[in-house]
């Protein structure tokens, strides 16, 4: 909305908003203005919270010293979709498709986790929507972000091969391209595609959503993701850089910077008040929209295999998750003393904010790693 009232109406009587035809002086306003709403809305949200009686219920398995924290406001993820969502509004070309999707994405997998978070707050427990039910919805929204990708590859602008790391002419395709000629079976050719889509963001939605469990945890992560992206969308839609690295060229995913940018200065912002101890928690509405939205950046930039790394402590998170269910009921027993991978560490006596640090060095050292393979190839 700015950017079309800067650059398209002011600019040609007042010259130097001309820098706001730049996507790295809007990247950067964005992040600035989503550190700038969280901040300043941040306490409001959380006195708000308090008075409406939105608060976390601790499940009793957990460790006891959680037990503790019963009481603070939850659903700040209102406040991060929020932050997200108004920069990338305000400074994006809104005529990108892959901007729409990623809002749109966030916004969806925002309004699953609203619905888990209010019926644990009307019915005072820790369980809202039933498993199933969760990832029905999650399903559901990876369809609509494949059907729009499918779209987007019958105009020319999206393409549905893998990039892989470390090999340079490896782009193996997710279409079964010998079912697209014939009428009646073309859907089956995409139905590989749209099941790595739902292993992709949903497992990414989820992994978010898992590694929410300690004062901090998830957003400092996700702050290291979100920054990482950032990076690697505006790599991968400067043909020059794209060319040098040898990357998937994708150009209309230059105006995605942006939500990347806002992203970043909105997880920065809540972390402020979500830094242990913590102040508010983001809840569901806030751990599936994050996860959601990584995850939808990472296929549209075709780095799917790349959000392993990038992404690499919510994929452990998940994994510890299954592996552990997997175990006891196979064997009757566990392999951690308790799933997530942060409360194992938690009953082994880590202290938390130990956790923390460390579960954020680690996601860093995943972060950097995975922008240093971009030449690897």
């Amino acid at each position: 909305m700015l950017y079309y009232l800067f650059v398209f109406v002011l600019r040609p009587h007042f010259s130097p908003l001309n820098v706001f035809r730049y996507i790295t002086v809007r990247t950067a306003v964005a992040s600035v203005t989503a550190l700038v709403l969280s901040l300043v809305l941040g306490p409001w949200m959380i006195g708000r919270l308090r008075d409406l009686q939105v608060k976390q219920y601790i499940r009793e398995e957990g460790p006891k010293r959680h037990q503790a924290k019963a009481g603070t406001p939850t659903m700040g993820g209102v406040l991060i979709v929020a932050a997200i969502v108004i920069p990338t509004l305000l400074w994006a070309d809104l005529r990108n498709p892959y901007v729409v999707l990623a809002v749109a994405a966030t916004l969806a997998f925002g309004a699953i986790g609203f619905v888990d978070d209010y019926n644990k707050v009307v019915r005072k427990h820790n369980r809202g929507l039933t498993a199933a039910g969760k990832f029905l919805l999650q399903v559901l929204t990876c369809v609509f972000v494949g059907a729009v990708l499918i779209g987007l590859q019958a105009k020319g602008v999206y393409s549905t091969q893998l990039s892989v790391p470390f090999f340079k002419r490896l782009h193996p395709n997710l279409v079964i391209s010998s079912l697209l000629d014939h009428r009646f079976t073309w859907p089956l050719a995409y139905v590989p595609f749209v099941i790595f889509l739902v292993l992709v963001i949903a497992g990414l939605s989820n992994g978010v959503n898992l590694t929410d469990g300690l004062d901090g945890l998830a957003i400092g992560c996700v702050l290291i993701s979100a920054v990482a992206l950032t990076v690697l969308t505006y790599l991968s839609s400067n043909v020059r850089f794209a060319d040098y690295l040898d990357i998937q060229k994708i150009p209309d995913a230059a105006e995605l910077t942006i939500f990347c940018g806002s992203l970043a200065g909105a997880s920065l912002g809540f972390l402020w008040y979500n830094a242990h101890p913590a102040e508010i928690f983001m809840g569901d509405v806030g751990s599936l929209a994050l996860g959601g939205a990584i995850g939808t950046i990472a296929v549209i930039l075709k780095q799917e295999i790349l959000m392993l790394s990038i992404g690499g402590i919510f994929i452990l998170e998940l994994l510890s998750v299954v592996i552990q269910v997997g175990s006891f009921k196979l064997t009757g027993k566990r392999v951690l003393r308790m799933a997530p991978l942060h409360h194992h560490f938690e009953l082994m006596g880590w202290g938390e904010t130990k956790i923390i640090v460390r579960f954020w060095i680690i996601a860093l050292v995943f972060a950097l790693f995975a922008l240093t393979t971009l030449k690897l190839r």
